[in-house]
């Protein structure tokens, strides 16, 4: 008799913790991953952050929610699929734009220090290091213009300094 007294907080309390459960499955792989976004974002530093775990991570919820269309499992698991992939890709988003930004501003670091020291290069502002070069000598004859690309990486060979004049010393004539 006493159990039967019961049973109208029993159903609710057995529910709740039935839905308890399950959002903890749900956004409980999430979870350890709010602080680390928080640190990347706060010290714009993704460095001990790998990529690859977020890789293996997406690969297997996405597996797993192709195997979902096969045999179908509790919608908890299918859900803390859908979520764990949003929460990479959102992890993979910030880890990109952080090391973009790192690498970019390192980069003008090293450029502009080096306008700065020795005087060999002025580059006046709003112009491009190569533009600089490829006009620093009216009378340099396409070799030695290819010979300078060459340095930087952008002409392979002097046979293509006809197709180096066509194409990149008018891009820069506009700088």
């Amino acid at each position: 008799m006493e159990a039967e007294g019961l049973g109208w907080l029993l159903v609710p309390l057995h529910q709740l913790v039935s839905w308890g459960a399950a959002g903890a499955m749900v956004f409980g792989g999430v979870v350890p991953y709010i602080p680390q976004y928080r640190d990347i974002r706060r010290t714009q530093n993704a460095e001990g952050f790998s990529t690859y775990v977020c890789l293996v991570l997406l690969v297997a919820n996405i597996l797993r929610i192709l195997f979902w269309f096969g045999r179908r499992f509790e919608s908890p698991l299918l859900w803390q699929s859908v979520v764990m992939i949003l929460t990479m890709l959102l992890m993979l988003k910030l880890c990109t734009e952080v090391r973009v930004a790192n690498e970019l501003n390192l980069k003008r670091r090293v450029f502009s220090a080096a306008d700065n020291k020795d005087g060999a290069v002025r580059v006046p502002p709003g112009r491009s290091f190569l533009g600089a070069l490829l006009r620093s000598d009216q009378h340099a004859t396409s070799a030695s213009k290819c010979e300078a690309l060459v340095s930087l990486g952008l002409c392979t060979t002097f046979t293509q300094t006809k197709t180096v004049n066509m194409l990149v010393i008018p891009q820069f004539s506009s700088l």
